[in-house]
């Protein structure tokens, strides 16, 4: 079981062009509501630092003014912009960025130390395609999760990158650690106010790994009053409480967490250890059902299954679990994908084509459907081949 404490902590550099699909948040006043309410850890004095103005986090000085109009000036072409920004960014010759999965920062601090991990990285390459007249936007990654083999354990992580759409309506995403296509689970855009949230969330983070839990809190309490419609910020503020001995209010911050998202799993585990140390029997089996549920019900868990299948080269078994994945999400391109490999083993050629066209259909970067186009390719000249001569046909 993965800690709940979860910090955004990725972050090479890339653009591939993508379709984007965006979900809209809503500020909850109730909800804030809650955030005003909750009290200061015990022993810990309640700080007036949570209460200041959030930082300037996409502000630009001078000298990042000075570099966009050497190298994306506002005059060139839009696609010619985004190309050499990310060019100047990264060359050994200019900027010559750096990933740090520790280098949290806004985008002044980013630009001027030289290192980045992807919520950094967002914050400066956000603030300076924006100077230069780029349409630029926060967008969250879930990564693919991965449950162990008899499904009790799931590791899962979080991820942000910055997508840019140009006038001819082509999104491209940007990224200093670019995810795999297929580990992505699914992606959202982010409002500015909550990827400064999540800025927040992390050096509560930072502090609670360094033994400082009056920071974490009031980090915390920074992040959840910019965006307390954002389940995961719950979650960790609970887990705050929970070694604050303040059991009621971690209760009460992970019930929120599932208010607002009801497959959020951090927090219906946390419950479930909360109960189970409290012997409350009754609410810890309710959570652990929905749990069970929310496992059997993710593609994901049956395709963890299906590899762990293959594995073992029990490629019947693979296939089957593929087939449960699929029924659940049936137009996804890697799930697509991959069984159609476990049908190669199996000798099913056709109906390896068969899902290949599928995914091919599903696939959104460029980089998939060429892969895709090549595979197919060899598949229908290898079927268009005759037989060799001599050869018994049955």
């Amino acid at each position: 079981m993965t800690s709940p404490f979860r910090g955004i902590r990725v972050a090479r550099l890339i653009i591939t062009l993508a379709l984007i699909t965006v979900v809209g948040c809503s500020h909850t006043p109730r909800f804030a509501d809650a955030v005003r309410d909750l009290p200061p850890l015990p022993g810990i004095e309640a700080s007036a630092a949570a209460d200041e103005p959030a930082a300037d986090l996409l502000g630009l000085d001078e000298a990042m003014r000075r570099f966009l109009v050497h190298y994306a000036p506002r005059d060139a072409h839009p696609q010619r912009r985004l190309t050499s920004l990310h060019e100047a960014l990264r060359g050994a010759g200019t900027l010559g960025l750096q990933y740090d999965p520790f280098a949290d920062g806004s985008a002044r601090e980013v630009f001027h130390r030289g290192t980045a991990n992807c919520l950094g990285y967002a914050n400066l390459f956000v603030a300076l395609a924006r100077e230069a007249g780029l349409d630029a936007r926060f967008q969250w990654l879930e990564v693919r999760p991965q449950w162990s083999h008899l499904g009790d354990r799931v590791a899962r992580g979080l991820h942000v990158n910055v997508v840019v759409r140009l006038p001819d309506g082509n999104r491209y995403m940007v990224d200093i650690d670019p995810l795999q296509p297929g580990d992505v689970a699914g992606t959202h855009l982010l409002r500015d106010y909550q990827a400064a949230a999540l800025h927040y969330n992390n050096l509560a983070v930072e502090a609670m790994e360094a033994g400082d839990m009056g920071l974490a809190w009031r980090e915390s309490l920074r992040a959840l009053r910019l965006a307390p419609d954002m389940a995961q910020l719950w979650v960790n503020v609970g887990v705050l409480y929970r070694h604050a001995e303040r059991e009621d209010i971690a209760e009460e911050a992970w019930l929120r967490a599932l208010e607002l998202d009801s497959r959020e799993r951090s927090a219906m585990n946390n419950l479930v250890l909360l109960y189970s140390r409290q012997g409350r029997d009754s609410e810890r089996q309710r959570w652990e059902y929905a749990l069970r549920q929310h496992r059997d019900s993710s593609p994901w868990y049956h395709a963890s299954l299906a590899q762990h299948a293959g594995a073992q080269e029990n490629w019947t078994a693979a296939l089957v679990h593929y087939q449960w994945a699929l029924k659940l999400l049936p137009d996804d391109s890697q799930l697509l994908k991959e069984a159609a490999l476990v049908e190669l083993r199996l000798g099913h050629n056709r109906r390896a084509e068969a899902l290949l066209e599928r995914a091919l259909a599903a696939a959104s970067l460029d980089s998939d459907v060429r892969a895709l186009e090549g595979k197919l390719r060899v598949l229908q000249q290898a079927r268009a081949q005759p037989p060799e001569r001599g050869s018994t046909r049955m």
